[in-house]
């Protein structure tokens, strides 16, 4: 068995295991920001949606890198080493996405503005996993 054959995995796995996280403390968020908007009879923003599931796009970008390396007929270590740490990279992306966008669901329950400026700021966090897949893909 090649050893790169793990890179497969990781470059995979490490993404979505960032974005499980990520969704979840999003997600965590949004519904206490819902539970008080009910609780004070304000309108509960759907948008909030959008802070749980932003850091999903990292799982894609791993499922990217993935087809990319295999599709490069390399091998061993390299392989191991790129699917590591392009994983490591782009699940702690979405690791981060998620915490700042619990911020943003909370900070958007309460106020009901500033939708534009929060997704703002989940797009200069995404930016790191889409370098890392880039760049890895480049590398190849």
């Amino acid at each position: 068995m090649d050893i790169g054959m793990i890179g497969f995995a990781a470059a995979l796995g490490l993404a979505g295991f960032g974005s499980a996280f990520g969704a979840g403390f999003a997600g965590q968020a949004a519904i206490g920001a819902w539970k008080k908007c009910f609780a004070s009879n304000k309108p509960a923003p759907f948008l909030l949606v959008a802070f749980v599931g932003a850091p999903l796009t990292q799982t894609i970008y791993g499922f990217i890198l993935m087809n990319q390396m295999l599709a490069s007929g390399a091998g061993g270590y390299k392989l191991l080493g790129m699917g590591i740490f392009g994983g490591l990279a782009m699940g702690a992306s979405a690791f981060a996405q998620g915490k700042a966008g619990a911020g943003a669901a909370d900070a958007m329950g309460e106020t009901g503005k500033g939708f534009v400026n929060y997704l703002m700021v989940l797009g200069v966090i995404e930016t790191v996993a889409l370098f890392a897949m880039v760049f890895l893909m480049g590398a190849l």
